[in-house]
């Protein structure tokens, strides 16, 4: 088209070499008693309806046709078999409104822009500033389609540059709000998504007809000559955090060993704490019962008392004490035989005895 957007449109006729080849053509078919003047007009007519039909055309299912009659909008075609003025008043043009045309910012690849043989960096455009001041390098194609045929015709001059100056644009304002690391690990999802909503308002100010379909990340890393650096920087960084994770993991295990010891201390505490108020219930039931039984039979309980005293205290008495036998006459007391003095005297003459 004359606006350098858009495609198809058709090549005006070659009016004279036309006249020419009617006329032969009618020649052929006129009475040779025809006058000149009236021959003249015949061709004439002819042409007319040749150039009226030139005017008809297709519009392919992916294009959309714009007609214009002296420059200016006619019509809008859909898909088919049209008709528009011929040239020169009338022109169409076709732009393909469903194929997903593709902006590559800070590389270049082949002609078919798909293949990556042969791809090439462009440093001017993929090195960028972040936003804690570090140099990234970045990759990424914009993909977009036309959404208004009449827009993209008309508003803008050269919609592909248009849309990588913007896509490039976009990029550099986005990647310089980000931190190095964010934007080259978590955050390339984020990007993408942040970037093409900038690319879509800077179209829609533009009034170019164009949407923006996806944008797609292909590299976002540090520049190539301080890679080895960067990746030095890396492996330090991976070494601290494993140190960390190791001092984490014996900073878990000793605490959990103290905090378990420290839960058998409390727990063995506890059953002693337990142990005890049971034993001083138990002695205070036991003195509250004796006193009960006390009150009620105060000489009975007290020798019971007095005699349960007694056995704690001679128990472990090798001697028999025998109570005076009261009413017999006599003195009550029962020859004693040392029984288990006799026994000790026994076991310890017999290592004697043998050895001699």
């Amino acid at each position: 088209g004359p606006w350098g957007g858009g495609s198809g449109g058709q090549q005006p006729p070659d009016l004279e070499e036309m006249l020419r080849r009617g006329q032969d053509r009618m020649k052929k078919f006129m009475p040779s008693g025809v006058g000149g003047g009236k021959r003249i007009s015949l061709l004439a007519i002819a042409a007319a309806v040749v150039w009226l039909l030139t005017g008809f055309y297709i519009v392919q299912p992916d294009e959309k046709g714009v007609a214009l009659v002296f420059g200016k909008i006619a019509d809008i075609t859909l898909p088919g078999l049209n008709y528009n003025w011929p040239t020169p008043i009338g022109t169409v043009l076709r732009p393909k409104v469903t194929r997903v045309n593709r902006a590559q910012v800070g590389f270049r690849t082949g002609a078919d822009n798909r293949s990556s043989v042969g791809s090439r960096s462009v440093a001017e455009e993929s090195l960028m500033l972040t936003g804690d001041e570090n140099i990234i390098d970045v990759q990424f194609v914009t993909f977009w389609v036309i959404k208004d045929a009449e827009k993209f015709l008309f508003n803008i001059r050269n919609p592909e540059v248009t849309v990588q100056d913007a896509s490039e644009a976009a990029m550099r304002e986005i990647i310089g709000k980000n931190e190095f690391e964010f934007a080259r690990t978590n955050g390339r999802v984020r990007i993408q998504g942040e970037v093409k909503d900038l690319i879509q308002t800077i179209l829609d100010d533009y009034g170019a007809g164009i949407e923006v379909s996806n944008v797609e990340l292909q590299k976002i890393d540090p520049p190539g000559n301080v890679l080895d650096a960067f990746r030095d920087v890396q492996a330090a960084r991976a070494d601290k955090e494993r140190a960390i994770n190791e001092g984490q993991a014996y900073l878990n295990e000793i605490t959990q060993r103290a905090e378990g010891e420290a839960a058998k201390i409390l727990n063995e505490a506890e059953g002693y704490k337990q142990e005890k108020i049971a034993v001083a219930k138990g002695e205070a039931d036991r003195f509250l019962s004796v006193l009960e039984q006390y009150k009620n039979e105060k000489d009975v309980t007290r020798r019971r008392i007095y005699l349960e005293t007694m056995r704690d205290v001679l128990g472990g008495m090798d001697k028999v004490l025998i109570d005076n036998a009261t009413g017999s006459g006599g003195s009550g007391v029962v020859p004693y035989l040392p029984l288990p003095e006799i026994q000790r005297r026994r076991q310890s003459a017999a290592p004697a005895a043998g050895g001699s």
